[in-house]
């Protein structure tokens, strides 16, 4: 085939995939409901001016779930050093029981977010997280989310983060860490700045109304750079994301397999509801998993044929397109 034949075939199959993309896109989004919950843990102090901070993130990180990304007020559970409550004092047996509940009431289909905010250390052969009395460290950590069914989003933002990443991987998880090495173990600008992420429009990078994983794990990463550099500073903290269970994980900028599961998890609302059609919940349930498969290919664009590619990608917008039709014919 000459060069003129081959540009027109590849002309005629981007404007299948264009077609093929307005036709699923133009629509709302639909997404089979999942129940969503937070667990958020503020560790042991250390100080006032700690406290203080701590304080300030709390009320605002509660506030941003619960009013901007709706999550309901009794599945939003904060364990600091803080509380009146005994019950909610950051503790490891307060912990243990909240994590337990928690994997008791949820199922398969729903996002669990779990956050970690405060120190870490990191001894010899043991990465812990400092918690009001006993430490829990990675493995334990590992251990008690193990039990958590659904997807589990694990954010450690401490400078003893790291080590944490290749005990929490797994698979239909996201674990961000705030360091990219053990050797960072000093306190991170990166729990302030995942807080102010969560507040501001712009973390809505594709402008689609919806807040993924990964757009707060981008925003926050550019914004962690920024901050040293207007500084002056070499930057001493770099995020880690991975998603693909490989328990490698990849700098926001960096090229990497992992992210194809954080874009497509939304920490706000589904925009419709389950539907009481147990058919159009199926449908649902399958255009998400073809989302899935869409974003991991995208990432693997670079390391394949060019054919090879935009052939399966083809496959999967017609058979998204097809389900999206489908889902709309019964809505």
């Amino acid at each position: 085939m000459g060069s003129a034949a081959e540009v027109g075939v590849a002309v005629i199959r981007a404007g299948r995939v264009l077609l093929l993309l307005s036709l699923i896109y133009v629509t709302p989004d639909f997404a089979a409901a999942q129940a969503r919950s937070a667990v958020i843990v503020f560790g042991a102090t250390g100080g006032d001016t700690y406290a203080a901070t701590y304080a300030k993130w709390e009320d605002a990180l509660v506030g941003s779930l619960r009013d901007r990304l709706g999550f309901a007020p009794d599945r939003v559970t904060v364990l600091s050093e803080r509380a009146s409550d005994t019950s909610l004092r950051s503790t490891a047996g307060n912990v243990r029981r909240v994590l337990g509940d928690l994997a008791r009431a949820s199922g398969p289909d729903d996002v669990l977010l779990v956050m970690l905010i405060g120190h870490g250390t990191i001894d010899i052969g043991a990465a812990k997280f400092n918690l009001v009395g006993p430490d829990l460290d990675a493995g334990q950590w590992a251990a008690l989310i193990a039990r958590l069914p659904g997807r589990l989003v694990f954010i450690n933002a401490t400078g003893g983060s790291f080590p944490f990443l290749e005990q929490v991987s797994g698979k239909n998880r996201i674990v961000v860490t705030a360091t990219d090495s053990a050797a960072q173990r000093f306190d991170t600008v990166f729990p302030e700045l995942l807080v102010k992420a969560l507040e501001d429009p712009a973390t809505d990078q594709d402008r689609n109304g919806r807040l993924s994983v990964w757009e707060v794990f981008t925003q926050t990463s550019a914004a962690v750079r920024q901050y040293y550099e207007q500084r002056g500073q070499l930057t001493t903290e770099r995020a880690l994301l991975d998603d693909d269970g490989d328990r490698t994980g990849r700098e926001a900028g960096a090229p990497g397999q992992d992210g194809a599961l954080a874009r497509a998890t939304h920490l706000d609302a589904d925009p419709v509801s389950a539907s009481a059609d147990p058919e159009l919940a199926a449908l649902i349930a399958r255009q998400r998993v073809l989302e899935e498969q869409a974003e991991a290919l995208k990432l693997r664009k670079a390391s394949m044929p060019p054919a090879q590619w935009e052939s399966q990608f083809e496959k999967l917008m017609i058979e998204l397109a097809r389900v999206s039709r489908a889902i709309r014919a019964r809505s």
